[in-house]
């Protein structure tokens, strides 16, 4: 495990010593709907649906903590035991949420965003917020979900759904605008964690496979795999570095450093919902940092 994730995982486990870190109150007492998800990107998606009716509760929230390898407490599953609601990402990218949701005799609704996609084990890169389409699936789903615990509230969550996917419909539209000019280009990437955004640009993901599963992995990228990988810069085979800033070590910083030498962009990502954005301004600055990336003057 290298240093940043041991990092992240202990100041998230320090944080939660005092209580969960939340996007609100997480006592859900003061007659809201108790909401707990696995990661801050998915409850703001619930904080968008629900609004002043629920109480969100984010189990990792720290920009530099990876759901990979978190590992959760006796007062996370309290905190779960407790929710009216949870939502996870699913597809083994927050493995601890569903481990001590299955431990509970009784379990509250669930709703996993990779089961939302509908994408299976031979198409599925976990990390699904960044599929667009999926995120306004989700949105609609919970919306779905709030209604049936508190149906007195069940025409708000309908008209709150309706007005986040609308907004994720846009961005949507402009991807499909933006894909018609940038489309085609090569790009690499340290990991596969923005997968989908570059997808629906129409960028080639020419990283090396084995490169981007010993990244998410925690191994050493084999030799021979990291000349690869370092020559797509080198000899100017890609336009731009989409770099995980959550995952990083020395391989990870030998491939941004050559880009930077050889005058390959470099575009910083990142799992968690950074602090200052909400999720439709945060996936914007993502595709208007990579369409600059990529020479577009918009």
């Amino acid at each position: 495990m290298d240093h940043l994730r041991t990092v992240g995982i202990v100041t998230a486990a320090l944080f939660l010593a005092g209580g969960v870190a939340g996007c609100g109150s997480s006592s859900g007492g003061d007659g809201k709907i108790s909401v707990v998800t696995s990661t801050n990107v998915w409850g703001d998606v619930v904080a968008q649906v629900g609004g002043d009716l629920v109480d969100v509760t984010s189990i990792v929230s720290d920009p530099s903590a990876d759901p990979h390898s978190y590992e959760g407490s006796a007062r996370v599953q309290l905190a779960l035991s407790k929710a009216d609601l949870v939502v996870v990402n699913g597809g083994g990218y927050d493995d601890y949420a569903t481990t001590m949701l299955d431990g509970l005799s009784s379990a509250p609704p669930v709703v996993e965003a990779v089961a939302v996609s509908g994408r299976t084990d031979d198409d599925l890169n976990e990390h699904v917020w960044y599929d667009l389409p999926t995120v306004a699936a989700v949105a609609n789903e919970v919306g779905a979900q709030l209604a049936d615990v508190d149906p007195g509230n069940a025409t708000t969550y309908t008209a709150n759904a309706a007005a986040f996917t609308a907004k994720v419909d846009a961005l949507v539209a402009r991807t499909v605008e933006m894909a018609e000019t940038v489309g085609g280009q090569a790009v690499a990437a340290t990991e596969p964690v923005p997968g989908y955004l570059l997808d629906a640009l129409g960028l080639v993901d020419k990283t090396p496979p084995k490169f981007a599963k010993a990244i998410e992995d925690e191994t050493d990228v084999p030799p021979t795999v990291m000349r690869d990988t370092l020559a797509l810069f080198t000899d100017h085979q890609v336009v731009a570095l989409v770099y995980n800033s959550q995952t990083t070590g020395p391989q990870t910083e030998q491939v941004r450093a050559k880009a930077q030498a050889a005058g390959v962009p470099v575009v910083a990502v990142t799992e968690t919902l950074p602090a200052g954005h909400d999720y439709i301004s945060w996936m914007t600055a993502n595709v208007d940092a990579l369409v600059k990336a990529l020479g577009v003057d918009e």
